[in-house]
């Protein structure tokens, strides 16, 4: 059984000798999915759980109630796994979810000791197969990029007929999908070992890529400021690597550090 401390997610520091607080029956993480297992807004978080359905979601408050304990509730969002899930950074309350059952739901949450909805405010169909990655845009409400096997799209939320956008088609499995802070460019790290850079207002191909990794194992890729890249990743001799870049010219990273060798 995994179990997450909730000191990972609290705005305090534990103090030495204090008695650490957990929430048991939760799953940290799977190999089929490529997504996030926790998430939280300033006030709730979430997280997948072991819970029967496949599709469950556990939600607590990030802050303790009165009497010290947190109330943990179970949301069923979808018929297969979720494979991912983010809060809007416009509507804490607001969670978007995606899974194996090839759809995006929007998710009205309130606080975990009242009644959570049974269905969503929204359900997307983009009839691409399992989408693994969900993330809103940071400065447009309302705009979603998913990723499924191999394609990034973007979606209007207001719009649930079809995609904003179809990206290229990456050549394996997306890994994971970044927007810059002002949502002008997105980021993806690919198992084809390429990481790439769009600008989905200009064009639908990507204007900045380069073979950046050298392991096909898992990827992510991040923005850190400005015009900054950093990914994780793994070299040939599966040794964790985590690696800078420029966005503008991708040719090579400007940094580079080893972190040892995975066993797994």
């Amino acid at each position: 059984m995994n179990r997450f401390r909730t000191s990972k997610y609290k705005n305090t520091t534990p103090k030495i000798g204090k008695k650490e607080e957990w929430i048991s029956n939760t799953h940290g993480g799977s190999i089929f999915s490529q997504g996030n297992h926790i998430k939280a807004s300033s006030k709730l978080v979430v997280f997948s759980t072991e819970q029967a359905g496949g599709g469950m979601l556990g939600l607590s408050s990030v802050k303790p109630g009165a009497d010290g304990q947190r109330n943990v509730t179970h949301i069923s969002c979808h018929s297969e796994m979720v494979c991912d899930m983010d809060f809007s950074p416009f509507d804490e309350g607001l969670l978007a979810t995606c899974s194996g059952d090839e759809t995006a739901k929007l998710w009205r949450l309130c606080d975990p000791e009242l009644g959570q909805p049974s269905e969503p405010e929204l359900a997307l169909h983009p009839g691409l197969g399992k989408l693994e990655l969900v993330l809103f845009h940071p400065t447009s409400s309302g705009i979603l990029a998913l990723g499924a096997t191999n394609s990034p799209l973007l979606w209007d939320t207001s719009r649930q007929d079809s995609p904003l956008a179809v990206l290229e088609n990456h050549g394996d499995q997306l890994q994971s999908l970044s927007w810059k802070h002002d949502g002008s460019l997105l980021a993806s790290s690919c198992k084809d070992k390429m990481l790439r850079v769009f600008d989905p207002r200009a064009q639908l191909s990507a204007v900045q890529s380069t073979k950046g990794l050298q392991n096909n194992k898992d990827s992510r890729i991040l923005w850190t400021k400005e015009d900054l890249l950093l990914t994780t990743g793994f070299d040939m001799m599966r040794g964790r690597e985590v690696r800078v870049w420029d966005s503008r010219k991708m040719t090579s990273s400007i940094s580079s550090l080893s972190l040892g060798t995975s066993n797994g």
